[in-house]
């Protein structure tokens, strides 16, 4: 079966799965439920994970693909922080400034907006970083000299 994107070298359900991997840090950190040591782990496996996926599917650009699962990631972080909240958060934040009299509504929905906009991007940004590394020893895989996707210069 052909995926609608062929640019990402992987199906979509492969993509989804592969940002899954890290949800349940997600869930540990929002909840508190492990050590350092345990968060560590949960923290790197799944990006270690991605990499060598990426890298032993040779994917036509492992930055776009990567960045895909972290955008997914992203967004699974998001619903996870929203749907965590109330437990994750000792006391609702509350706005400052011209904003700090504004209804309770308004705040929660400024400040879990920001919250939700805050896990996209860093869902995205740590893809695009795993995908520069994918990307790096792509490179010095086939050579710095030779496109590793095409084969030439």
């Amino acid at each position: 079966m052909r995926s609608r994107f062929p640019q990402l070298g992987l199906p979509v359900s492969a993509i989804v799965l592969l940002a899954l991997l890290a949800v349940p840090r997600v869930v540990a950190h929002d909840l508190d439920l492990v050590g350092p040591a345990v968060n560590l782990v949960l923290v790197f496996a799944p990006l270690v994970i991605w990499l060598v996926v990426v890298l032993a599917k040779r994917v036509p650009s492992p930055i776009v693909t990567l960045a895909a699962i972290g955008l997914a990631y992203g967004v699974f972080l998001a619903i996870g922080h929203q749907v965590l909240w109330t437990w994750a958060v000792d006391e609702e934040p509350r706005l400052g400034g011209n904003l700090a009299d504004a209804p309770d509504a308004v705040q929660a929905l400024v400040v879990r907006g920001f919250a939700v906009v805050s896990s996209i991007v860093t869902g995205l940004l740590v893809g695009v970083a795993v995908g520069i590394v994918a990307w790096l020893i792509t490179r010095a895989r086939s050579g710095w000299g030779e496109d590793p996707i095409q084969g030439g210069k």
